[in-house]
């Protein structure tokens, strides 16, 4: 068979190798531009075990780097340099049992029911629940306590433990994977836009006023408004936010790990709330509101709280998750280099 002949026979071969290399590319490109628009994606962490496990669904916020708001609330305020994941809900009642059946120290809630927010918790207790979170699944705790009192307070880590020590946040530990959230963490969940990188007046993606309601999951909606309703289970509590996190405004007052004067020198002091509650009036859900705790023991009935993972294990990204945007621009970049490829 002559050169030319061979030539001819394999001609179609490479016309479908060609082909099959174009579909691929373009495939490639599509999957690339769909995680670019992707705002959020959630994963489901266990906790406990046997009849007193329980799941925690962690929405991540993305857009690390993100412009901080200049409207709101501090000033500036929910710039974050890093990926990471928060409770898509608020913790709730069976969360904190489970938690008591499973070790020794004991927190202790109101009764009203398994899916009700957990409330009358201490910004101590709820630190206790969230190093109980991290040791549960062999991660290091967040919080330093030197006595084993439920409610006594944080002591900052110390300089000497180098994998602890952030001189920036002295009582957060560097290594933990789940937190209380910061001011700037749970204000990027609640007020950031992903698609124009700027912000909402109200966590539930818009700059009106939510529709109020006892309880559901419509979008715009929250639980607010009510003067003696309670709140709604943690499922149940009102329209998500930009990135699908529930109930950030309205159900229940939530505690921040920030200290209200944002210094973060003692552990004594007053740390912040926000996102109002079931009887709060629009003003609380505002982006513009932030209130102090009080005493650092203080638990009332109208506080809940939330948590933030900080690894990719834990639901969160640490920091060391490539954001949609990045992995889109890789892809496409590699297209684009396939492309060259062929054209030499």
């Amino acid at each position: 068979m002559r050169c030319n002949e061979i030539f001819a026979c394999e001609m179609p071969f490479r016309k479908a190798e060609r082909f099959l290399k174009s579909v691929a590319i373009t495939f490639s490109a599509i999957f690339a531009i769909a995680y670019l628009t992707a705002p959020s994606w959630a994963t489901v962490v266990t906790f406990g075990s046997g009849v007193n496990s329980f799941d925690m669904v962690f929405v991540t916020i993305g857009n690390p780097g993100n412009t901080p708001d200049t409207m709101g609330t501090p000033n500036p305020a929910g710039g974050v340099g890093y990926v990471y994941g928060i409770g898509k809900y608020e913790v709730s009642e069976d969360m904190i049992n489970k938690f008591n059946a499973s070790q020794s120290l004991q927190v202790y809630t109101d009764l009203r029911g398994a899916q009700k927010p957990a409330t009358s918790v201490s910004w101590n207790e709820a630190a206790r629940f969230v190093n109980w979170l991290n040791t549960n699944t062999g991660n290091f705790p967040a919080y330093n306590f030197a006595t084993t009192g439920v409610n006594d307070p944080i002591v900052p880590w110390s300089s000497l433990e180098p994998l602890d020590y952030d001189p920036l946040n002295p009582y957060r530990s560097k290594r933990t994977t789940y937190a209380l959230p910061s001011d700037n963490e749970w204000y990027k969940a609640a007020y950031y836009n992903p698609g124009q990188d700027n912000y909402f007046l109200y966590p539930t993606g818009s700059d009106s006023e939510p529709i109020s309601v006892t309880e559901g999951t419509a979008p715009g909606t929250a639980v607010y408004n009510l003067v003696s309703q309670g709140p709604a289970d943690v499922d149940k509590a009102g329209g998500l936010s930009p990135y699908g996190v529930m109930g950030l405004g309205g159900n229940v007052h939530e505690l921040e790990e920030t200290s209200f004067d944002f210094l973060n020198d003692s552990g004594l002091s007053s740390k912040a709330i926000r996102g109002g509650y079931w009887s709060s009036d629009s003003l609380d859900l505002r982006s513009t509101f932030r209130s102090s705790s009080g005493f650092h023991a203080n638990k009332y009935p109208w506080w809940g709280f939330r948590v933030v993972a900080l690894s990719p294990q834990g639901g969160g990204g640490g920091g060391q998750v490539p954001e949609p945007t990045t992995l889109a621009i890789v892809a496409l970049g590699a297209t684009c280099m396939a492309c060259r490829r062929r054209q030499h």
